[in-house]
């Protein structure tokens, strides 16, 4: 009885560990800010960072966006020269969005580049269906970030790249609250 006991628990924690568990991956091409490409075991796959968005920089309609190139250039860094990349994914969240990308944590070296990217002003929390791990962190680093005006929140500087590239801001600040779009899920809005 005692053994059957110990198998059952044994086996109900090795599942709580693999739910969460991160997962080896090897670099294969930068796309953008928050877009990657990863070699999953052979299989080249797409991975569409969770819970955050940072400029366009390949868009082929909104053309490069105020920071864009540097958050490109700095995930495409972090990548490159990582030792380990691992992903995760988030129990509260789809596995994948509608273009089949695959909608994770990216750990670079151990750190959360999600965090990386929001704490260095290259990208802004976004996409936010519902209680994500990572997420309280994010929003102290975001919080800081803003505060200090670098990156993303540097309005003149951003005001001053628009003026420059004929970029009107029309709807560009428009955001959508999490009641806004309960009715879908994230494989349904990340674009």
């Amino acid at each position: 009885m005692k053994k059957k006991i110990i198998l059952i628990l044994s086996i109900f924690f090795i599942g709580i560990n693999l739910v969460s568990a991160k997962e080896t991956v090897k670099f294969s091409a930068c796309v953008d800010g928050d877009t990657i490409k990863v070699l999953v075991g052979k299989e080249e796959k797409t991975i569409r960072m969770l819970a955050v968005d940072t400029p366009e920089s390949v868009h082929p309609t909104k053309g490069v966006e105020y920071y864009g190139k540097e958050a490109s250039e700095y995930t495409c860094n972090k990548v490159k020269n990582a030792k380990k990349i691992e992903i995760e994914y988030d129990d509260n969240s789809d596995k994948t969005d509608k273009y089949d990308r695959l909608l994770v944590w990216v750990f670079t070296d151990g750190t959360l580049l999600q965090k990386d990217l929001v704490s260095n002003g290259y990208a802004k929390i976004a996409y936010l269906y519902d209680d994500y791990k990572y997420t309280s962190t994010l929003e102290k680093e975001q919080e800081s970030a803003s505060a200090k005006n670098i990156g993303i929140w540097n309005e003149d500087a951003k005001n001053e790249y628009n003026k420059e590239n004929n970029i009107t801001t029309e709807n560009k600040n428009a955001s959508t609250s999490v009641k806004e779009v309960n009715n879908y899920t994230t494989k349904d809005i990340i674009v």
